[in-house]
């Protein structure tokens, strides 16, 4: 009678104590996700937003995940890293130069002139990743997933150019101080706009001239009010991803590093897409073949001089690492020798 009893107890005492456990149940964890503007153009559009939406399926980790562009919150991209430590929102698609004015380290992997190229980018993200990460863990309480460039920005203008110095007595659009110092050094009047409101203004002549990529320009139609594209770049718009500790320790080590993973490929796929883009999409503003994936205009493309390569190289010494070391340094003391032991060495600077 003992044996019937415990045996007829047993079941559903087990099934309760399976229920119960965190693993076996596979409980939904909730994901708030954060993207990019849906106006930022097609990393958004094509790479981002399917993957997230798509991320319990391939993971097979116990998301119900609940995506939204910038754009569609009402949140500025300036405060990306309150919301996140905040809780807001689990997963950040992170500006790095706009959230610089919390925090001036994100600043770090983007200086002007300091990744002339995608194979330098790529360098120096690596060599700051860690830096960075552990400032945010410290002081966000949020983790970083991984850093992927929109791609070079390049110089847009409604009046004519033929270099790089006759921005002299323009208004530009900068997004940063970093190129706020650049541009006024140049002899231009810097002008700090969103994304969002560049169009207009150069429709409505608030500026004369913006930086943004090629293909984000593409997108957002800059080619209709503006006439000369420099193809320099400038800076590389560097973005990433950041979750915020409160899920991260929801997980167990095995989920943590299979979301890891997976926002690892999708950082890796970024990184050759956006250089796919970048090709493509200047092919496009500039009236040429092939011009897959954007709409085609006839931006007169100026011919990059000798001397303006050198100018943005110089500027990393001369002009950004400067300006970013007088701030960074106010809120982490000793940033600046952190980035020399880590980025310097990719770029040759002590």
């Amino acid at each position: 009678m003992k044996t019937r009893l415990t045996t007829a107890l047993s079941a559903p005492l087990c099934a309760l104590l399976l229920l119960s456990s965190p693993v076996m149940a596979q409980e939904k964890i909730k994901v708030k996700v954060m993207g990019q503007p849906i106006s930022g153009g097609m990393i958004q559009k094509n790479r981002e937003q399917p993957f997230f939406e798509a991320l319990a399926t391939k993971t097979g980790l116990p998301f119900e995940v609940e995506y939204k562009p910038l754009d569609t919150t009402g949140i500025k991209d300036t405060e990306q890293l309150r919301i996140l430590d905040s809780g807001l929102f689990d997963i950040v698609s992170l500006r790095m130069a706009q959230i610089s004015r919390d925090e001036p380290l994100t600043m770090g992997f983007d200086l002007v002139g300091l990744n002339p190229d995608f194979k330098t980018a790529r360098a120096t993200t690596k060599a700051y990743f860690d830096t960075l990460d552990k400032r945010l863990q410290a002081r966000y309480s949020a983790k970083l997933l991984s850093v992927w460039p929109a791609g070079p920005q390049m110089l847009f203008c409604k009046k004519p150019i033929t270099k790089l110095a006759d921005v002299k007595g323009l208004k530009v659009r900068v997004f940063d101080q970093n190129s706020a110092k650049f541009f006024q050094k140049l002899g231009a009047t810097p002008i700090p706009l969103s994304f969002n409101e560049t169009h207009q203004s150069l429709s409505l002549g608030v500026v004369d001239c913006a930086i943004t990529g090629p293909s984000a320009s593409n997108s957002a139609g800059w080619p209709e009010v503006t006439t000369h594209v420099l193809p320099l770049g400038i800076q590389f718009a560097m973005n990433g991803y950041g979750v915020g500790m409160g899920l991260w320790k929801k997980l167990t080590p095995a989920q943590q590093a299979k979301l890891q993973a997976a926002v690892t490929e999708l950082e890796n796929d970024i990184w050759k897409y956006s250089e796919e883009l970048a090709t493509d999409a200047m092919n496009c503003n500039i009236g040429k073949d092939p011009c897959q994936f954007g709409k085609k205009f006839k931006l007169t493309n100026v011919p990059v001089t000798e001397g303006d390569i050198d100018v943005v190289r110089d500027a990393v010494r001369e002009v950004s690492l400067p300006t970013w070391t007088e701030t960074c340094e106010k809120t982490a003391p000793g940033c600046t020798a952190d980035w020399k032991k880590t980025v310097g060495p990719v770029v040759g600077i002590k």
